[in-house]
């Protein structure tokens, strides 16, 4: 039985369809990317996925149990948590305070705030922001937020992380450090499904990719097989792109 399982996910917006029968498996332990032009449907997916919006048609399954049509947070307390495209944070808000919604409103009914402090701080420490848990989440830098973001979604002890264009704005630096970040994240036995356009992070960090264009799923396989594609290579890529 796969992790998360998509079915016929369909997505309209007025005249224009955002996702068009997509079907996709997660299997537990993978690291799976999400690729495409902008406006492909990438995050209108992940909103189906995490009950932010409402698909038109077809199903959406974590471990069999059928999620589309209920709200993000059930679904969060079933075990999907996200980051976003545009960094959300509670910018008037401590990095502790932050991840103790994580913590708090996100996990298992019945936390303390004992446990829910203990959580917080295992991410916070986890994530690298170690020494910033009183600074305001407004006054920390960008590669900072982000952190800040992945750690509010871990601590609501999810199965699946999607991660939505975690990478982008990063230096080369920065960018080595998300990437081991998710690969440390997936070492905990937490599956990953990320949406990126640094193609080195896909190349390097995810086992299969996934690839739509206005809205269909054009091309699965591995990093490689996909940038090989001549579909991919034309729609998207310009070139094929090799990574040691």
């Amino acid at each position: 039985m796969a992790l998360l399982e998509g079915k016929g996910v369909t997505k309209a917006f007025g005249g224009l369809i955002a996702v068009n029968k997509v079907d996709f498996r997660i299997e537990k332990g993978e690291i799976v990317g999400l690729i495409g032009p902008n406006g492909a449907g990438k995050t209108t997916l992940f909103n189906l996925i995490s009950g932010a919006i409402k698909l038109d048609r077809g199903e959406i399954a974590l471990e069999g149990k059928k999620i589309s049509g209920r709200g993000p947070h059930e679904i969060c307390r079933m075990g999907i948590a996200r980051t976003f495209q545009d960094v959300k944070v509670f910018g008037n808000m401590s990095v502790l305070e932050n991840v103790l919604l994580g913590a708090v409103f996100g996990g298992k009914d019945g936390r303390s705030m004992r446990e829910a402090q203990k959580v917080a701080m295992e991410e916070i420490e986890f994530c690298g922001l170690k020494g910033f848990e009183k600074a305001l989440a407004k006054d920390i830098p960008l590669a900072y937020q982000k952190r800040l973001e992945v750690a509010r979604a871990l601590a609501t002890r999810p199965k699946l992380l999607m991660l939505d264009e975690l990478m982008a704005g990063l230096n080369p630096t920065e960018t080595q450090e998300a990437m081991d970040l998710v690969k440390a994240i997936r070492e905990r036995g937490i599956t990953v499904f990320m949406i990126e356009h640094v193609l080195r992070a896909i190349m390097n960090i995810c086992e299969r990719v996934m690839v739509l264009h206005y809205g269909e799923k054009i091309a699965e396989g591995t990093p490689q097989e996909v940038c090989s594609n001549p579909k991919v290579v034309e729609v998207y890529l310009g070139e094929k792109v090799c990574f040691e």
